[in-house]
């Protein structure tokens, strides 16, 4: 989507990193850059207006649900194994909450099952 008017920052770069403005995950300057191409094009806006609302609905009507802590540590073990680049078992989490999680990419191939 682009309004074809030429802005500082493109409509492509401001749709493509849309979740990361919403969640407040960008640098000042850059929530700056987009703020201001929001006051200038109006497709964009609209765009930003829409996901907000679509983000505080699913925050209403599914945003009461608490995940049990041990899953929550489980799960963000794994992650912190895998950002180190360690292997991880496929199912070392499957006995105690029924949740299996894909093989990551790295993993796939190993003649697990």
């Amino acid at each position: 989507m682009s309004c074809g008017e030429p802005h500082e920052t493109d409509c492509a770069e401001v749709l493509d990193h849309l979740y990361e403005f919403l969640d407040h995950e960008m640098p000042d300057s850059d929530c700056t850059k987009f703020e201001v191409h929001f006051e200038e094009c109006s497709p964009c806006l609209e765009k930003y207006g829409l996901e907000q609302a679509v983000k505080k609905l699913v925050k209403r009507c599914c945003g009461h649900d608490d995940v049990p802590a041990d899953l929550r540590s489980k799960v963000m073990g794994r992650i912190e194994l895998i950002r180190a680049g360690q292997t991880v078992p496929e199912h070392d989490v499957t006995a105690t909450t029924g949740v299996d999680f894909p093989a990551s990419p790295g993993e796939r191939g190993t003649g697990a099952a």
